[in-house]
């Protein structure tokens, strides 16, 4: 049997998850989640053979559950189930030591089938999105740059940014900076539909 973590913030996705690996004959949710602080202690606990991740939890902070799990439990194998086919996070979630990148909308044996592949110790990707994320240019920006532009592609204020990221304005204010020389926009509207185009948000 192998035995399934789900860590999914959306109730809805979370129950047609369990759903359908219910239906899988050699397949077991052993836990099911809605937090990303609950990911490393109850995988500690029922030692996952796999671990699919929700793309926004797993992108929280820089990939770090995904880290964190990676390094608590380095024989789960790990899937990101992403909403869209963003380049960059999947860029992103292969440095983590993700597995596997399947996205939301894929058909629901792909889903199957990648925790099946992946807990033979095989690499999943999303074919489209590796194609898209191949043709696409690496981004410039670190995940400090990459955080601060997120938040302000949200409107967030840079007073906000800095509390969120703990820390000070002037360094939110020389993130941006950066971005926009990195990116040669014209501002910073500019560098975040830049950034956004290029799929590195």
């Amino acid at each position: 049997m192998i035995r399934t973590l789900i860590a999914e913030s959306v109730a809805l996705m979370r129950v047609g998850l369990l759903a359908l690996l219910t239906k899988e004959p050699d397949i077991v949710v052993v836990a099911e989640l809605d937090r990303p602080e609950f990911v490393v202690p109850a995988a500690l606990r029922v030692e996952p053979d796999v671990a699919v991740v929700d793309g926004a939890m797993a992108a929280n902070e820089g990939f770090a559950a995904i880290r964190e799990l990676h390094a608590a439990v380095p024989a789960c194998g790990l899937i990101v189930m992403a909403s869209g086919h963003n380049p960059y996070e999947l860029r992103e979630a292969i440095a983590a030591r993700a597995d596997g990148f399947v996205v939301k909308d894929s058909d629901p044996n792909k889903i199957t089938e990648a925790i099946h592949r992946v807990a033979t110790g095989k690499k999943v990707l999303d074919p489209d999105l590796a194609f898209s994320t191949l043709s696409s240019l690496a981004s410039p920006l670190t995940q400090r740059e990459v955080a601060v532009l997120r938040l302000a592609a949200q409107g967030e204020p840079a007073m906000d940014i800095a509390d969120k990221l703990y820390l000070s304005v002037g360094t939110v204010r020389n993130y941006m900076s950066r971005v926009i020389g990195k990116t040669g926009a014209r501002n910073r509207i500019d560098a975040i539909r830049i950034a956004e185009d290029a799929g590195w948000l």
